[in-house]
């Protein structure tokens, strides 16, 4: 999102070594807000434009990475914007670079290694990891599985794959495929054993909530830790007390419905704050919704001290990609202020908020919400766009 420090955001599976931008099947948790700074300034975009300090060096139209450095380094060093460099290169805040990979720094897509066209039916293959592979859908296309995968190519679930790598293939038996073994084994306190099987979008921030325990509690149950992946049809093991009524395994993505709920006291008080700062700003009621829809899809609408990563606050604001100081990261007021952006922008260059997003205005909710936060699950934003409108009309 800008200049400062930096090193991304929103959900990737890790397989092979030293880095590679991957889809992620891990559910990001959170990012950070931050500190108020003083009264919020008018809005005068053409009169009192944020400076930016002038780079070290000119940008060139391609960077190649070189051991060490990171999306933040790079785009501080020649002046650049963080989330300008990842949307130039089609990566999201969870991509992963390595040494060797050329990066555009002019706007245009890096290119990308063409796909090796295999057919699926073949008894065994190889394929050519290409930007945006994950292990879960290059055994989805040529009909095997995670583990068969893993196996064939001496990795693990910790492993990295890295765009040009290539993997071995054999196509799946024709008797169903053993089920993928469970992780680490829970501990023989936990009371009643109960499982989950993850499926497509499940993360382990939305499991604790469904199960009324903490992340933490998860990773000592499974054994996992802040770099584990979960994987559709991994089986984990989780807290003691499930809600009432779990939820049934989905056998499709995510429908594009409208969600809704009633907001308590702490979430009510939070909706109040957008809102007014909203109205202070003079954002449209349009960005307001969708100032309050994100925070409810990223932190519940909770001024949360902890989420994936170094995730903070009601915007889950990440102080590591230059969203502030984790003491501003929690700070209500001034995330809100950092997400809607703009000429007074707390943050000044080094993020990019609504509205700093040309054309924002005609987008569709979802994508509004998406251009700021670039986040691994970019429609859920547009399911609270009817609920956003309502606690508008409520709390407004």
């Amino acid at each position: 999102m800008r200049t400062q420090t930096v090193a991304h955001r929103t959900r990737y599976l890790r397989l092979g070594v030293p880095a590679a931008v991957l889809g992620t099947l891990t559910g990001a948790i959170a990012v950070a807000p931050a500190h108020a700074e003083g009264d919020a300034r008018p809005v005068e975009r053409l009169q009192s434009p944020p400076t930016r300090v002038a780079p070290a060096e000119a940008p060139p139209a391609t960077y190649t990475v070189q051991p060490g450095d990171t999306i933040a380094t790079i785009a501080t060093r020649f002046g650049l914007r963080t989330v300008d460099v990842l949307t130039a290169n089609g990566l999201g805040w969870r991509s992963v670079i390595y040494p060797g990979q050329v990066l555009s720094l002019t706007g245009s897509a890096a290119p990308t290694a063409p796909a090796t066209s295999v057919s699926p039916s073949a008894v065994s293959t190889t394929h050519a990891v290409v930007a945006g592979d994950t292990v879960f859908g290059i055994a989805q296309k040529y009909g095997t599985t995670v583990d068969a995968v893993l196996a064939a190519n001496g990795l693990t679930r910790a492993s990295v794959i890295y765009p040009g790598q290539q993997l071995a293939l054999t196509a799946a038996p024709a008797a169903p495929p053993a089920a993928p073994a469970a992780p680490a084994a829970a501990p023989a306190s936990t009371p009643g054993g109960q499982t989950h099987a993850i499926m497509p979008g499940d993360t382990l921030f939305e499991l604790a909530r469904t199960y009324s325990t903490t992340v933490a509690q998860l990773y000592a149950l499974n054994g996992l830790t802040a770099e584990s992946i979960i994987y559709p049809g991994q089986s984990l093991v989780v807290a003691a007390a499930p809600a009432p009524t779990p939820p049934a395994a989905p056998t499709a993505p995510e429908p594009p419905v409208q969600l809704s709920t009633p907001l308590d006291a702490e979430q009510a008080g939070n909706a109040a704050l957008i809102i007014a700062i909203g109205r202070e700003l003079g954002v449209p009621d349009r960005g307001i919704a969708i100032a309050l829809a994100t925070a409810m899809v990223e932190s519940g609408m909770r001024n949360l001290a902890w989420g994936d990563r170094d995730s903070l606050g009601l915007y889950q604001q990440r102080p590591s990609m230059g969203w502030g100081s984790p003491e501003q990261a929690i700070d209500s007021d001034r995330s809100t202020r950092v997400f809607y952006g703009g000429a007074s922008d707390p943050n000044g260059p080094a993020s990019r908020g609504l509205l700093d997003v040309s054309g924002w205005e005609g987008m569709r909710f979802t994508d509004a919400a998406q251009a700021v936060q670039i986040s691994a699950y970019p429609e859920r934003y547009g399911q609270w766009e009817t609920q956003a409108y309502q606690w508008l009309a409520s709390h407004g």
